[in-house]
């Protein structure tokens, strides 16, 4: 835990060679403020690059990225990913630009997305679009246009902005927008009009696919969360398994996972889901799936798998650490300590105890 004495100290080790490194708190939403601003803590520590904060009903991506700045010195600060729907444009200029006004020196990553019907809809009570690339073309247009300082005049199809000028002003650096993508038109939309893409969920096999659509758009940065742990794959194995029903049944996704390879498993968990079978659904996720993007093992095989989305074309991989194979807090310092630590010589078999 940061020292209570002096939370703006700290040790920082360098980012080994290999490239830059990124964390994301997205599996400790729900744990509170103190938790995620630990995690951005240990993460400077270590050396990471960039600390990340998810957003769905827990805490508020803003607000605590604010607080994480002051305690790690640092690292770069990113959303991943915003719904677009829960902010307007101008007023996503507004906050990203604060949070850079915090951080003059560092890199302010303005990641968002589509969401999800439940997410966007249920949860937040907006709309979800009719024609989603469209609408994440335009809000890409308009939020670049409102973070440029000057006036904007607006009138597209879904929104309409008039004489809005930021009232915060921004040095050299600017926050770079980030899209989270998983379908063809989305992750070539990236490549053309956003500075970064951030892929979710996907098997390091499926990444080329990723890339090349984006290619045919631009050359937009490659993020993706890389969803690892130190512990015992055994006891990580059941929630693993949920972790992926809850997002097979989801059509997005659903789609990503086909095209990933995993078509079977996907059409079985949703019919299991579909009947009412929540047992059938959670048996349906193969041990491949798994093992291909909810990856638990030793030191070894984490460092591994981060080395493997790198060769396949991840400019910066982005920590999702998983903490399902130890308990608490134990798993959490080895998972960052073994992903950011240079990949050992083939020298040994990695095992997923």
């Amino acid at each position: 835990m940061a020292p209570a004495e002096a939370p703006y100290q700290i040790n920082r080790i360098d980012t080994p060679a290999g490239g830059s490194l990124g964390v994301t708190a997205a599996p400790f939403i729900r744990s509170g403020t103190a938790a995620v601003v630990d995690l951005a803590w240990r993460a400077d520590r270590l050396g990471y690059d960039s600390f990340w904060i998810a957003e769905v009903t827990g805490i508020e991506a803003f607000s605590v990225l604010g607080a994480a700045s002051r305690v790690a010195s640092g690292v770069g600060l990113g959303t991943g990913v915003l719904a677009m729907q829960v902010r307007t444009p101008p007023l996503l200029a507004m906050a990203a630009a604060s949070l850079q006004a915090l951080a003059p020196d560092r890199e302010v990553l303005l990641g968002v997305g589509v969401s999800s019907p439940v997410v966007a809809c249920d949860w937040h009570g907006a709309d979800y679009p009719a024609k989603p690339l469209a609408q994440m073309r335009e809000f890409i247009a308009l939020l670049r246009e409102c973070l440029s300082g000057t006036a904007v005049t607006f009138a597209g199809d879904y929104y309409q902005v008039r004489k809005f000028r930021l009232g915060v002003e921004l040095g050299d650096r600017q926050p770079k927008i980030v899209l989270g993508a998983l379908g063809e038109g989305m992750l070539r939309l990236a490549g053309a009009e956003a500075d970064g893409v951030l892929l979710n969920y996907l098997p390091a096999s499926h990444v080329p696919w990723c890339v090349e659509q984006v290619r045919r758009g631009g050359n937009a940065t490659i993020y993706a969360n890389i969803h690892v742990g130190v512990g015992n794959r055994a006891a990580a194995a059941p929630q693993a398994r949920y972790d992926l029903f809850s997002y097979a049944v989801v059509d997005a996704y659903a789609c990503s996972f086909t095209r990933a390879g995993f078509g079977d498993a996907v059409r079985a968990i949703r019919a299991a889901h579909l009947a009412g079978d929540r047992d059938g659904a959670l048996a349906a996720v193969p041990e491949e799936m798994v093992d291909a993007i909810d990856v638990v093992g030793d030191e070894a095989l984490v460092r591994d798998t981060v080395s493997a989305y790198r060769r396949v074309g991840v400019d910066v991989p982005v920590i999702v650490p998983l903490t399902w194979g130890m308990a608490g807090q134990d798993a959490l310092e080895p998972t960052l300590q073994a992903a950011v630590a240079p990949p050992a010589p083939a020298t040994h078999g990695s095992r997923r105890d």
